[in-house]
């Protein structure tokens, strides 16, 4: 909060803008560069009690790399909207008295969890940052350039070369931001995902009555029983989004690592089947596997339908799945735990899965 006034005599509260909030970004275009090496040095020793001298001219420094680290703390690239070039520093050059060229600063691109680097093709993978902690060199600084000293020797007394640095390397490389959630929500605009993350969690993402009231993706932990986990709510699909319409598929890379989906059907919509099959749809033309992930199936707003209207909505969407859905309300609540419980169990039994090691056969006796 802060106050403005001018010329009125009066001042007046105004709120921050939402043009001054963080903003999420989930790709960048950076360049990065390591630094160059120092150059060595030709120098001689000239001491009063040193009859012949001798070269002495230091090596030069190694140019600074150029590191990726995965913080806490982060869950967007915004940084790398307003400055899109690192530079490692060029290592020192050599100096007389045999002294060696201090090494370039290194220079390290902090990013959050759930980061993918690839080059400019956009199709080489160069790393998967995956936990907090983890470092991966992007490019190496060149090394430092030999001194006349390094060339002494027994038939050349006096050298008087030197080599320059190595160059480092440069190139342009993309940061993609896939978050890391247990849960993935999914579903046509104004399918309640939103007002689900909202209830089951703290997180506050925008809600209205018109489609596509979330444009950029939100994360919430949920606690249920013992079990905390995390759910992503993305953009709402429609029938296209792989070939572009809507706000496309862009942001479906954000449940690629989710354990399970949750698949929210409006049942106060007409065609229930289709709003089902059209998602089924879009998750099978984008890959990844995303359409074999486990999934469960939600029967939403059930506030807003009367008897009736919840049986031949759960029956047309059983029709078209073949499974029988959870009918929830976010809303008032309604069977909102059943839900979280189930998406708990299905965590907590890939957790175990995981965990357990493989069994080996018992080797053959006669």
């Amino acid at each position: 909060m802060g106050w403005l006034g001018r010329g009125s005599g009066k001042a007046k509260p105004f709120e921050r803008s939402e043009r001054t909030k963080m903003k999420f970004l989930d790709q960048a275009k950076v360049y990065v560069q390591s630094g160059t090496g120092g150059a060595g040095c030709v120098s001689f020793r000239r001491e009063k009690y040193i009859e012949f001298g001798g070269p002495d001219g230091g090596d030069g420094g190694k140019g600074g790399d150029v590191w990726v680290e995965c913080v806490d703390g982060l869950n967007t690239l915004i940084d790398y909207r307003y400055q899109q070039h690192y530079k490692a520093k060029t290592g020192t050059h050599g100096m007389g008295k045999n002294r060696t060229g201090a090494a370039g600063a290194d220079v390290t691109l902090k990013v959050p969890v759930g980061t993918q680097i690839f080059h400019e093709d956009k199709e080489t993978r160069l790393a998967d940052l995956t936990r907090v902690g983890q470092r991966v060199l992007l490019a190496q600084g060149g090394n430092g350039g030999f001194g006349n000293a390094h060339f002494k020797s027994s038939t050349n007394r006096a050298p008087r070369r030197s080599n320059p640095g190595q160059e480092g390397e440069g190139f342009w490389i993309w940061l993609r931001l896939k978050l890391i959630a247990d849960i993935g929500l999914v579903g046509l605009p104004n399918a309640g995902k939103s007002t689900l993350l909202a209830a089951v969690s703290r997180a506050r993402p925008k809600i209205a009555d018109y489609p596509f009231t979330t444009l950029s993706p939100n994360l919430g932990t949920v606690a249920v029983d013992t079990t905390d986990f995390v759910i992503a709510d993305i953009p709402g699909l429609i029938e296209g989004a792989h070939e572009g319409q809507g706000l496309g598929d862009r942001f479906l890379g954000h449940i690629e690592r989710c354990r399970a989906l949750v698949h929210l059907v409006d049942g106060t919509q007409e065609d229930i089947a289709e709003a089902y099959h059209t998602i089924r749809e879009e998750l099978a033309a984008y890959g990844a596997s995303l359409e074999d992930k486990h999934e469960i199936l939600v029967l939403n707003k059930a506030d807003a339908l009367t008897d009736d209207d919840r049986a031949e909505a759960a029956s047309a969407l059983k029709d078209a799945s073949g499974k029988t859905p959870m009918i929830i309300s976010g809303v008032s609540g309604e069977g909102v735990t059943d839900l979280l419980r189930a998406c708990a169990r299905l965590i907590n039994k890939d957790l175990v899965e995981e965990e357990e090691p493989p069994v080996e056969a018992a080797a053959w006796r006669p």
